[in-house]
């Protein structure tokens, strides 16, 4: 079946069909495939696309911007605007929808990048908010294809941390999309809110996949089988001050070689959406073991130094999931 998404925003994975997300992951395979020839492309050529950032960034900046200049394309990344403080969403969205071919946001307000989609007459795309986080899901639906060697709707997820995060949240609607077997394995006060739980558990039931949730007491029924362990950080972009609860809540659920042996699978890949608290080479690292005690946070040095990391493939991914988005919504394929 053909498909089309030009014109279309990328808010959140509830807005695709299946089919819609395997066409997104083909195309993703083919445009790795065409830069790791050399081979330069024109999809992009004479686009222009706004970035803006309230939020820090790595990954989601760097795979925009390279994404863009690779397919020919030209990005403006937008460090200053007046939006929210001089000027409206509303009325900035509509200047920057007639100078630009496409507008990503990066930041807290899901309402935020639904309003700039709304107003602006292009299509935006959602490098991440405090609810979502769907480019992500992409490139790790595609690092899962390219290193666990069975279909999505085979596969068995197991998060382990704060599931309630725009992580946790994200993962759940990939995984109900695509059937995959989805496990959340967090303190029952940090599992996803109820209502996108049983709206994903309908998806789930039409997908053929799975929906659990499980604290630290029944780790071994969680983990058993598992071909994914992910997990993210303990504190979300914007809650700092709750280290020391996070640390309480969470410390059981560090993923380490113990949890890997666990699945009984001795393939068992580990993801982490990146940045990681796995040492103490870092500052916000330095101040938390001298705070707390502690020189790891969400995952051992062990595990995220492992043949079972595939962390920095999976951060490569996001380059090419990103330039599918774009090319499939504004490029000329």
């Amino acid at each position: 079946m053909p498909v089309n998404l030009k014109g279309r925003s990328f808010l959140t994975l509830k807005d695709f069909s299946a089919v819609e997300i395997r066409y997104l992951l083909d195309l993703s395979r083919d445009l790795k495939a065409k830069k790791r020839a050399g081979i330069k492309g024109n999809s992009l050529f004479r686009k222009n696309i706004v970035l803006i950032f309230d939020k820090a960034s790595t990954r989601t900046r760097c795979a925009f911007e390279t994404a863009c200049w690779d397919e020919g394309g030209n990005a403006t990344f937008l460090t200053n605007s007046q939006m929210g403080k001089k000027e409206s969403v509303e009325d900035t969205a509509k200047v920057l929808g007639r100078m630009y071919d496409g507008i990503q946001y990066r930041g807290f307000s899901q309402k935020l990048v639904e309003d700039l989609a709304r107003y602006s007459g292009v299509p935006v795309w959602n490098g991440l908010t405090d609810e979502d986080h769907p480019t992500q899901i992409l490139a790790d639906l595609l690092t899962i294809e390219e290193h666990v060697h069975k279909p999505l709707n085979k596969v068995k997820l197991v998060y382990c941390g704060d599931a309630r995060n725009n992580m946790g949240n994200a993962l759940m609607i990939g995984s109900a999309k695509m059937g995959l077997h989805f496990v959340a394995l967090a303190p029952r006060e940090l599992w996803p809110n109820e209502a996108l739980t049983e709206e994903m558990l309908k998806v789930a039931v039409g997908s053929g996949g799975k929906i659990e949730f499980f604290d630290i007491e029944k780790k071994d029924e969680a983990l058993k089988g598992a071909d994914v362990l992910y997990t993210d950080v303990w504190v979300s972009m914007g809650e700092e001050a709750k280290f020391a609860q996070r640390i309480t809540q969470l410390q059981k659920y560090r993923v380490t070689m113990e949890f890997i042996k666990k699945t009984g699978n001795p393939d068992a890949i580990f993801l982490h959406c990146l940045p990681a608290f796995h040492d103490t080479e870092t500052a916000v690292g330095v101040e938390i073991a001298a705070q707390h005690g502690i020189k790891e946070m969400e995952v051992s040095d062990e595990l995220f130094r492992s043949r079972h990391s595939v962390v920095f493939d999976q951060a490569e991914n996001r380059l090419h999931t990103i330039k599918a988005v774009m090319a499939a919504t504004i490029g000329d394929l």
